[in-house]
Order: C-alpha cells, then structure tokens, then sequence
C-alpha cells in the first residue's frame, strides 16, 4: 500500500483510534519509580506499526518513532505520552528508562504528544506504544493517509490483497473522520439540543420584551401625550421609550451573564478546545440580545412617536 499511488504513509495497529476496540491494559513496574501506598501503577496501551505516528499525526517531541528493525530478535522498546513521562519521571528525562508489563523489560525510546484515543474530550492520561511486530497479533486494522478518494483507495486495497490471496476480502473503508463524528455522536446531539433550546430562550426573551414595553407605552401614554404637547419631538419621544427598554435589558443581561458564569463549568464536559467561560462566546451572546432588544423596543417606541397628543390626553 505504500508504493501505491496517492498514499502518502501506511501502518497497521491493533486499536484504530475513535473505535469501539478494547486497548490492552496491564499492571506496571517502572524502573525507579516508587508508588504510593496501595498504588498499582496501570496504563492502557496499543500494538502499533512504523510510521504509526507519521499516518495519524502524533507528533514524536522527543526521541524517535519505531522502526522496522524493532522485532522479535531486537530488545522491546516502548514510546510512551506526555502525559506518562511527566507522572512517573517528573523533572526527568524517561528516554532510556525502563517499564515492566507482563514481566518483560522494555526501554523508552521516544515520547509522543498526548493524543485522544476515544473522544475528542477525554481527560489526558498514562498512555504508552509497543511495536507490533514485537507484539503481534492477528487481528489488526491498517490505516492509509491518503489524498485520494476513499473508494479509489478501497479498490486499491481490494487488489493487493487479492493479489496475496483470491479468498480474502478487506473489510469497508471509511474515514477516521467518520469514525470520530460517531463516537462523539452523544456530545453533537448535547450541543446541539442546547442550541436548540438557546435559540428558543432568545426568541421567548425577544417576545417578553416586545409585550412589556408595548405595555409600558400603553400604560404612559398621557405621559408621552403630555410630552408632546411641552414641546418634545417624535424623536425625543423614540429615544424615551428605547431607552427605557435597554435600561431594562442591560439589567437583565448583567443578572443573566452572572448566572451563565457560574452555570457554564456544568457544560465543560460537552466543550471541545472552548472554555466554559470563553470571553468571545460571552461577547457575541450579549451582542445578540442588544441586537434583540433594540428590535422589541423598535416598534413601542415607533407607536409612540405617533401619539396624537389631545387624545393622549382625554384618555
């Protein structure tokens, strides 16, 4: 698959990433690391080709990617996360550095960048790599990067494992986005109802406002009729009303945006690369209900320029 044309780097592992695989897991003994009282050290970890990290695009920031030559007649390396070098070598450097699973010895050889494995929102944690071809199993997936259409490159696939054996059939390609979408389907949703119910608030707001300040006109008319007759101009009288209702907006914002503060960390959980507290999200969601309000507070104010000031004030 690598000598094909379009595909820019092949491998295989045992978990592709954002599936419903299981990645192995074991007790670890790390060379120099004193545990805690009742700590049993334990990390998840992925069988794994070279140019694994080149196809996926994990950045390795120290140290070096597997290689062909890190088989079953080599010493077992392993390439460890950000996440583990800093728990069990903290102000260290874990290149070189031994970890025991399953009573086998295995040096560090490279770190890689701290990766999401399941969900786009999981908490970083203890994560590590051992080569699959020191580690092997029968059941792996290979992952193509490719510039290619997927079924150009299923047709590829179909044809060179065809050539290998005429029985054997690949199983359906499919993108790792689509992989990642499914499996971060439940937080889409989430976000998506919140939306949902956000925009049906803002309307509600909207109509709340638009009935109390033509209320509040209704209510003033002699008021305004009175206005009029002193003197003040449609324009005054616009100004009057809209101010009004932005005065009575802004307080309602301000009580609104102390909640939001102190409710948003509840939806952190459904937040990919956004802060609960994200200054521009906070920016826009007051822009939009001055925007709002200004609309409500447009037509009271522009009936109210229209008063005829007599009957104002028989009424």
């Amino acid at each position: 698959m690598r000598t094909l044309p379009g595909v820019e780097s092949a491998t295989l592992n045992r978990v592709p990433p954002f599936s419903y695989k299981v990645y192995s897991s074991a007790p670890l003994e790390i060379d120099g690391y004193q545990p805690a009282p009742n700590e049993q050290p334990t990390s998840e970890y992925n069988e794994i080709a070279e140019d694994y990290f080149a196809t996926i695009g994990i950045p390795i920031v120290s140290g070096r990617e597997f290689a062909r030559t890190d088989d079953e007649r080599s010493p077992p390396v392993a390439i460890i996360n950000e996440t583990m070098a800093a728990k069990y070598w903290p102000g260290k450097n874990p290149l070189g550095q031994r970890l025991k699973i399953k009573d086998r010895w295995m040096e560090i050889v490279g770190i890689a960048k701290n990766a999401n494995y399941r969900t786009k929102l999981e908490p970083p944690g203890p994560f590590f790599y051992v080569p699959l071809r020191q580690n092997f199993g029968v059941q792996n997936s290979l992952l193509i990067r490719t510039r290619e259409k997927g079924g150009a490159i299923t047709n590829a696939l179909a044809r060179e494992v065809h050539a290998l054996d005429p029985n054997l059939a690949p199983w359906p390609a499919s993108p790792l986005q689509e992989q990642i979408d499914e499996m971060s389907y439940s937080q889409r949703l989430a976000v998506t109802l919140v939306s949902i119910f956000g925009a049906m608030a803002l309307f509600l707001a909207a109509i709340g406002l638009y009935a109390v300040m033509s209320y509040s006109v209704s209510q003033g008319t002699r008021e305004l009729g009175l206005r009029m007759a002193l003197g003040a101009g449609a324009n005054d009288l616009m100004r009057l009303v809209m101010s009004r209702g932005l005065i009575l907006t802004t307080g309602g914002i301000m009580i609104g945006a102390v909640a939001a503060v102190m409710l948003t960390r509840l939806m952190g959980n459904l937040l990919y690369k956004v802060s609960p507290r994200d200054p521009l999200a906070f920016g826009l969601a007051f822009l939009v209900m001055i925007i709002v309000a200004l609309i409500a507070c447009f037509l009271p104010a522009w009936r109210a320029a229209r008063i005829d000031p007599v009957q104002a004030l028989r009424t």
